[in-house]
């Protein structure tokens, strides 16, 4: 509905204004905003209109526009009933289609509302800022329904306050900016059965000029070397920009805080004066000067007074900050060592605690509460970004962050962390690439480390210095939803692709880590957490993510723990534990949360293992921990976990380790070899030195060059797992007929963990679809989705299929998800393939199970999740570049065979782990004379130490029996295929060949 249909004629207002508080003479009218005479639809974005929602289907509230005799306001209401048992309520979203409407003449908003006396607060929100009225920041106050009948509501746009606790699109600027207003919406109570009705919501009032006006400093830390002198910028501005029609005055003076006048800095005072007339934006400035001794200090505070009058007042003081100087600890020529325990032993326990925190950047809104909490680390959850989602607005919020830090006695800085688990994947257009599953597909160490050498350089690039990736689980069942962040179903194959750290971090020792294009890295989950039972999980309606890893301690060394070896031995700065249970057959404890596990995080990674860097929890992992919240503190800090992410509960955190402490149940030593850790990763980081985005490497974001390195990411992660009559490569010459849902859609391309935790469907960042690519090839391309377009005059056929996006255990097959084609999918499939032709791609987190279509499909091709760069799969399709993938994991025949994996006793899966075609290379022929040759040749190799020879002469012999094999892959021929791949990667290339010999013989 257009906005003009929210405003009604003068002579309705007058008529109104009996039932309205009377206002002053030179108010403005009421504006109506909803009458509920019929004027507003029931509706959603992107129309004008009234929406329910909910905690679950039994949450919305049931509403309707009712007649009332006692309306009062026409002859219409809108009136529900309710049952909740989460949270429900209702939300009138203005048109996006539409300009966002100006509520800044006006000083407040008011409705009727038919009171129930039932004692409950009702909350009432409105929506500024944003692009609409679902990605708009929420503020928020409440009103209790103490009363009977009809009252009118009525609310000062002063009483609203910026909700902490939840916003859609994380925050925008923090200023209620009532010239870009989106409606409002209500949250009923809990816990009754009640009944309501509402009328006649309006905005009321004239905004007087401490509304509508504000005085802002640019800053709210002002850090200054001793003996220099701040600046502090005041800027006058108006809601609307319009000049102030009154006087503003700011009087100023310097007082308390931590530095001393006479001795530390000059005292100052004054008034600023903004006379009537001037334009919005106006600044002056206050010069505050410092004083220099000869004493070393740590940082001194100079809080600066400010009382305004005629216009708001800023949300908080200002301060001005004497930097620490002259301690041993900010001398960056001691060892680190050294500067660790000199900082150390200055700290008190709240600084230490502090420091073991981590928070979400959006509970901490503009950053007061780092320094007063001493915060250590600030997180962004997947999808929790600034807006605008640029490098440059990173930069500035960390930034921003980072400034509060230094009003901290010591200048810790914080350390800012991400999951950049494929790219820096919350940014948009960031170079994504393909997830870890199609990196292992790909058997290429080197490309692994540019993989993440190209997401080093671009996370580091917006500010941030912390990746909470790679990911070393080890998937040995593909109905788990993690599955896609797996390299693999085995140790060997993750162990492999651990060169990833070396692109993250740089040289083993650190020494690279203060680079303008390094992070600090993350191996997690420790540990099993790819080895978990179908049916374990307790978490919400989670089949596997998050349950119970029933191993052998056998088992455990071998398959789950090995890769995290590799990754000490690799010098990973990070470790983070598993949401997961470890249950060790034998040792009598029965499954036992991982963030409890003294035994596995202190005794065998910090221990055993010699791991010198930090473990950080996932995600309020510790709330999932037996007992109280004393309880979880306490058990998961004397496991061994050094830094706690809590992302909304930072301030419980704090309290209660301090309260831990000195009860003596956690004791100093082990808070002191915490904080140890922390702070040599920052010290190494040169977080120290340079707290600030070094933000030269931005151009680099998205370029050429490194979507270069996800394009051949993409193109090497493709497994041709079929491909008769050589249907492929394609020519350019041959008409192709294109279709399936994953043809032409980036967000099904790049997966989960895509500018959101889960991903989404459509067109959401920068890249090419495998569509485009096809056409960027030059290829004679038709494209029909849902394949209604005739299909004939074609010469073959590529249908592109799979799955949609996902994250977690959310993803988990039997939470919603199973691992067959969509019934569009599978008739795009069937009617491309009866007609022509046909290659089939399908581009999914893991395998899907295709073998009932395998007979029709001419050429089958695994294509994983290959990220925005379509073009490295068109780059295959064309024979620009040869198929060279390995499956990663094994490709069941049914869901009835899962869990399947390489070494199963029982091994007949519909492709073996480390099945590949490939295409522009001959396979070697001689049949078991040249295998018995390359067995030689290949133990010799062996024995020469000579691996690249060894794999090479392993690759030829694998070339060689799938030839052999075609598509008749039996139990025989499976068994000692799959386990010749992992002997490959373990270097036993001489008994990998003989493997393979008798793969070839039980063809």
């Amino acid at each position: 509905m257009p906005r003009t249909a929210l405003l009604v004629s003068t002579a309705l207002i007058a008529a109104l204004v009996p039932l309205s508080v009377a206002r002053a003479a030179d108010d403005p009218a009421p504006t109506p905003v909803d009458r509920f005479e019929g004027e507003v639809p029931f509706a959603s974005q992107p129309a004008d209109g009234i929406f329910t929602w909910g905690s679950d289907s039994d949450d919305p509230p049931t509403l309707q526009l009712a007649a009332r005799a006692d309306a009062p306001e026409g002859a219409k209401v809108l009136s529900g009933t309710y049952d909740i048992s989460g949270y429900g309520g209702f939300t009138h979203d203005f048109a996006a289609t539409e300009p966002a409407h100006d509520w800044s003449t006006h000083r407040g908003i008011r409705f009727w509302w038919d009171g129930q006396d039932n004692g409950k607060k009702i909350a009432f929100e409105i929506k500024d800022g944003g692009t609409n009225g679902e990605a708009s920041e929420l503020w928020t106050t409440s009103f209790t329904d103490d009363f009977t009948g009809w009252k009118q509501i009525e609310i000062p746009f002063t009483d609203f306050v910026y909700r902490t606790d939840y916003q859609p699109v994380g925050g925008i600027d923090h200023v209620l900016g009532l010239t870009r207003m989106w409606g409002y919406a209500v949250t009923l109570p809990v816990g009754i059965k009640g009944q309501f009705a509402m009328d006649d919501v309006e905005l009321y009032g004239k905004a007087d000029q401490a509304l509508r006006a504000s005085v802002t400093t640019d800053a709210a830390v002002y850090p200054v070397k001793e003996g220099g002198t701040a600046s502090v910028k005041v800027t006058v501005a108006t809601t609307g920009s319009a000049p102030i029609d009154d006087p503003v005055t700011v009087a100023y003076e310097t007082t308390g805080g931590t530095a001393e006048a006479g001795k530390d800095y000059k005292a100052v005072s004054g008034t600023l004066t903004f006379p009537a007339g001037t334009a919005s934006g106006a600044t002056q400035t206050i010069q505050v000067p410092t004083l220099k001794d000869r004493s070393a200090e740590s940082a001194e505070t100079i809080p600066l007074k400010l009382t305004v009058t005629g216009a708001k007042t800023p949300a908080e003081t200002p301060q001005v900050v004497i930097d620490a100087h002259g301690l041993p600890y900010l001398d960056s020529k001691l060892p680190v060592k050294k500067r660790v325990a000199d900082l150390l032993s200055r700290m008190s326990l709240e600084e230490k605690a502090g420091q073991m925190t981590q928070a979400e950047r959006g509970a901490v809104g503009t950053g007061g509460d780092i320094a007063a909490y001493d915060l250590g680390s600030l997180l962004s959850g997947g999808g929790s970004t600034p807006t605008p989602n640029t490098a440059a607005a990173w930069a500035q919020m960390i930034d921003s962050f980072q400034l509060r830090a230094q009003a901290t006695r010591f200048q810790i800085p914080l350390i800012y962390g991400v999951d950049a688990v494929h790219g820096h994947n919350n940014l948009a257009g960031a170079t994504i690439m393909p997830h870890n599953i199609g990196i292992g597909a790909t058997r290429d160490p080197r490309l692994a480390e540019k993989a993440g050498a190209v997401t080093a350089s671009e996370v580091r690039a917006t500010g941030i210095p912390w990746d909470f990736a790679p990911c070393l689980c080890v998937s040995r069942d593909e109905r788990w939803g993690r599955s896609y962040e797996s390299f693999g179903e085995d140790p060997a194959l993750v162990k492999s692709m651990e060169t990833i750290i070396q692109g993250l971090q740089g040289r083993a020792d650190g020494r690279d880590l203060s680079r303008n294009d390094k992070v600090l890295a993350t191996a997690k989950h420790f540990v099993g957490d790819g080895g978990t039972a179908y049916g374990s999980s307790t978490t919400g309606s989670y089949t596997i993510d998050q349950g119970v890893t029933t191993v052998t301690r056998q088992q455990l060394e071998a398959i789950h723990l090995a890769p995290f070896q590799t990754a000490v031995d690799r010098g990973i700065g990070t470790v983070m534990p598993s949401y997961s249970s470890l249950d060790i057959v034998g040792d009598g404890l029965g499954p036992v949360k991982m963030h409890a596990r003294a035994d596995m995080i202190d005794g065998v990674l910090k221990g055993r293992m010699g791991f010198k860097g930090f473990v950080i929890s996932d995600w309020n992992a510790m709330d999932q921990l037996p007992g109280d919240y004393p309880a979880h503190v306490r058990t998961a800090v004397n496991a061994g976990v050094d830094m706690m992410m809590v992302p909304y509960g930072y301030k419980d955190f704090t309290s209660t380790l301090i309260a831990e402490v000195k009860a003596g149940r956690v004791s100093e030593q082990r808070v002191d070899d915490a904080v140890s850790r922390i702070l040599t990763q920052k010290f190494r980081l040169g977080l120290f030195e340079h707290p600030y985005a070094d933000t030269s490497g931005a151009s680099k974001i998205g370029s050429t060059a490194h979507r270069a390195v996800a394009r051949q990411a993409a193109a090497e992660s493709q497994v041709l797992l079929k491909n008769s009559g050589n249907v492929l490569p394609l020519k350019k010459s041959e008409k192709v007929y294109v279709a399936g849902s994953n043809a032409d859609d980036l967000g099904n391309q790049t997966g989960g963990w895509t500018l959101t935790w889960q991903g989404q469907s459509g067109t959401h960042t920068t890249g090419t679809t495998i569509l485009q690519g096809m056409r960027n090839a030059g290829g004679d391309v038709t494209y029909s989705k849902d394949a209604s377009a005739p299909t004939s005059g074609y010469d073959v056929g590529v249908v592109v299929v799979g799955e949609t996006p996902y994250a977690e255990g959310v993803g988990d097959v039997g939470n919603g998800n199973d691992l067959a084609l969509t019934a569009a999918d599978q008739a795009a499939v069937d009617k491309v393939c009866a007609a022509m032709k046909c290659a089939v791609l399908i581009v999914s987190g893991r395998p899907q199970l295709i073998g009932d279509r395998l007979g029709e499909i001419d050429a089958l091709v695994a294509s994983w999740l290959p990220g925005t760069e379509g073009d490295g799969v068109a780059d295959v399709l064309y024979g620009k570049r040869a198929f060279t993938g390995q499956l990663p994991v094994t490709w069941p025949k049914s869901e009835a065979q899962l869990p399947i994996n390489v070494g199963d006793a029982s091994y007949d899966p519909q492709y073996p782990y480390g099945w590949g075609l490939t295409t522009l290379t001959k396979a070697p022929k001689g049949g078991e004379a040249t295998l018995r040759a390359l067995g030689a040749a290949a133990r010799a190799a062996e024995r020469a130490g000579a691996s690249s020879t060894g794999r090479k002469l392993v690759g030829e012999a694998r070339l060689l029996v799938q030839v052999k094999v075609g598509q008749s892959i039996t139990a025989a021929v499976s068994k000692p295929f799959a386990d010749a791949d992992h002997l490959l990667l373990t270097g036993r290339y001489g008994a990998a060949v003989q493997q393979l010999t008798e793969a070839y013989e039980a063809a």
